[in-house]
């Protein structure tokens, strides 16, 4: 029974350490990930940015931000590991090993006449004739008196002077650290036990791990579901115009499993009214539109009026009872977005090429839903571009705070037509035009002035080579070395975006396209992240060494190149290094697009010659080895246009599509005349053979 009583005292040890095992190393985690914060604000200071619920610092929100259930389940952990800790300490002291020596306050090898005068001078403290207290009591009965047997009895002493126990040498003993109650078990009670603990160490988290694989299967790993990636990789076709992206966004599963309910039939309605303008209706056939769009999926419906009611920035008129449809829809819409990019470029043919005009209505849908701003903005007249208008309409002016149609055709006056335009004159000029033409206030100019010291301005320095040889053959590996440049007025590189209309926090994401406008297709693709700077300059450095190794450069040459890929990207610049085979010999002219998610009229696109020769070299390149590669020509910025706008894709993309129709009609047209002249000739000599 000791012996268990033991072992039992070892179970909340047991505890301590298995908790520890994971808390500790969990908790040093959320500290370095804490300290190494950035602690600079990176999101706008404009007065609409400020008044965010997003952004703001109240102290509820300060104390929601770290009343998080993790943060509250590591505290709850420490508790637990603390009070284990006492108990443990507690536990300690009651099961002290018996020392007699100690307890009569002697040294070990006293004589006998020291333990009787040490045991008599103990018993005049604790004897219960002379101390009343049951305290006292309890200490000379079990420690006293039994210490003085121990060292009066000659057998007892010479024992606990040899092994230091009184009983002799003491053999190893053997235990489980469970608590006394698991050790005896008797009856019914021990049946009740052994089922709870298999319950709970085996049924329990075996059902665990079933729930969470059968609901991990149903989604990838940035949380969206397989089934919606099967949908839009069959949606999504090469010629889908920017106007159709909605149509195959609001298809996902994720929409779709949304409860429509019937209380929300009057407010869908009435949301209707609000967003009717940006749904594209025939004004002839109203009433045949609207009954055709009311006729689709419910969800379906439900989605896209939520969309565009943050697209025409009506989100405060939006109806109380899909207020949280309405913040669900939006909380999922970047996710979705960015899955759908990877649709429309991942690899639809033999040479592993996406298309590009898909990828481009994706981006400009998602720059539009982040700044709230509705897409008919961004439609562009074919006056405005002989003007000199941007090619996004004026959409780049509505994510400026009070900015109207009103205001831009003030400053179309002024000659002031394209966002780059108004970054282009100095503070005081636009301080000058704001206030003095477009009738703004000081904090209104001061506003727009915080929103244009956000906006970037993005520099492409793309080359394609191939490493270690001269000029690209066809079959050749081209490796695409790309730099892209983040510039901002007020020195950030990592920033939240401004957009004040959008409910959540958003990442600035980019993407590189390096594509074939006249096929419409993309050869090489790369999400590039400016926040995490650790993660690109480990990106860089390894793609810089690597780039390297196979050249003969020496260790100087690649620590050299290595510590200038650092201060680049510690400068505002992504490495983006891709591979791509070689086409047929011939020249292309390509594009490398870099385009932003969230922020309107900043993309760039850079020119790209690419001249591939004929094989000449004996081998062939297979595996990681960098194909074959010209220089780029490289082209100066540009800012990204609405390619759809004059429809340049869909002619070149349909002519192109017709040529190799008629190609391939040849092509069949000449085989069967080879092959009946070959019938011919075969019956000729065989006549001939017959007569012979």
């Amino acid at each position: 029974m000791a012996a268990s009583e033991e072992m039992s005292s070892l179970f909340p040890i047991f505890i301590l350490s298995v908790m520890g095992l994971f808390v500790v190393p969990w908790t040093i985690y959320r500290i370095t990930t804490a300290l190494t914060r950035q602690n600079k604000n990176l999101h706008c200071r404009c007065s609409e940015c400020m008044r965010s619920t997003k952004y703001q610092t109240s102290l509820l929100n300060r104390i929601a931000r770290v009343s998080t259930c993790s943060n509250l389940t590591m505290v709850l952990l420490w508790i637990i590991m603390g009070l284990l800790v006492y108990y443990i300490k507690l536990m300690t002291r009651e099961s002290q090993i018996f020392e007699p020596y100690s307890i009569l306050g002697l040294e070990s090898g006293a004589s006998d006449g020291e333990i009787k005068k040490a045991y008599y001078n103990l018993s005049r403290m604790y004897h219960p004739d002379k101390n009343k207290d049951p305290e006292a009591n309890k200490y000379f009965v079990d420690y006293i008196s039994k210490a003085y047997q121990a060292l009066t009895d000659p057998v007892s002493k010479e024992n606990y002077d040899k092994y230091g126990h009184p009983d002799g040498r003491q053999g190893l003993q053997m235990g489980i650290a469970l608590p006394s109650i698991l050790l005896n078990i008797q009856g019914a009670a021990g049946g009740v036990i052994v089922l709870a603990l298999v319950g709970f160490g085996i049924l329990l988290p075996l059902l665990v791990a079933v729930v969470y694989l059968s609901r991990s299967s149903k989604y990838t790993g940035n949380y969206v579901m397989h089934q919606t990636l099967s949908t839009y990789y069959y949606f999504i076709k090469p010629s889908l115009a920017p106007s159709k992206v909605m149509d195959v966004l609001i298809k996902a599963a994720e929409y779709v499993e949304m409860p429509v309910r019937r209380s929300d039939d009057e407010p869908l309605q009435r949301l209707f009214v609000l967003v009717r303008s940006e749904l594209n209706l025939d004004p002839k056939n109203i009433k045949q539109e609207q009954a055709k769009f009311w006729k689709r999926h419910p969800a379906l419906i439900k989605t896209e009026l939520l969309l565009l009611a943050q697209l025409t920035r009506e989100s405060a008129k939006v109806p109380a009872v899909l207020r949280t449809d309405f913040q669900h829809v939006l909380r999922l819409t970047p996710r979705l977005l960015e899955e759908l990019m990877k649709m429309a470029v991942a690899a639809r043919n033999a040479e592993g090429h996406g298309w590009l005009r898909p990828a481009l209505g994706v981006m400009e849908l998602s720059q539009s839903i982040i700044q709230a701003v509705p897409l008919s903005a961004r439609k562009v007249s074919e006056r405005l571009v002989a003007t000199g208008g941007s090619a996004d309409g004026v959409a780049p002016f509505l994510q400026l705070p009070r900015f109207d149609d009103t205001v831009v055709k003030k400053l179309s006056r002024k000659k002031v037509r394209t966002l780059q335009d108004l970054r282009d004159l100095t503070t005081e000029e636009r301080s000058d035009l704001l206030t003095n033409t477009a009738g703004f206030s000081a904090q209104d100019a001061a506003d727009v002035e915080s929103v244009l010291q956000m906006i970037p301005s993005i520099h492409l320095d793309v080359v394609c080579e191939t490493e270690g040889e001269e000029g690209v053959q066809s079959g050749d590996i081209v490796t695409m070395r790309a730099w892209i440049t983040l510039q901002r007025a007020n020195g950030l590189v990592a920033a939240h975006p401004h957009a004040p209309h959008f409910p959540y926090p958003k990442d600035e994401l980019y993407w590189l396209l390096l594509a074939d406008t006249s096929l419409n297709s993309v050869w090489v693709f790369q999400r590039v992240n400016f926040m995490d700077e650790a993660g690109g300059i480990a990106a860089a450095s390894k793609a810089i060494q690597e780039s390297l190794e196979g050249t003969g450069a020496s260790d100087a040459e690649v620590i050299t190149a290595v510590r200038d890929a650092v201060a680049r990207v510690k400068g505002g610049s992504r490495l983006v290094m891709a591979k791509f085979q070689a086409p047929a010999e011939g020249t292309y002219s390509l594009t490398a697009f870099c385009l932003s998610d969230t922020w309107i009229g900043i993309d760039r696109k850079v020119n790209v010659k690419l001249k591939v020769l004929k094989r000449s070299r004996i081998g062939t390149r297979v595996g990681v080895t960098p194909e074959e590669g010209a220089l780029v020509e490289d082209g100066s910025d540009e800012e990204a246009e609405d390619t759809t706008a004059n429809g340049e894709y869909d002619d070149d993309y349909e002519s192109e599509y017709s040529e190799d129709e008629d190609a391939e009609e040849e092509t069949e047209k000449t085989k069967s005349k080879e092959a009946l002249d070959e019938e011919a000739t075969t019956a000729e000599d065989l006549d001939n053979n017959n007569t012979v």
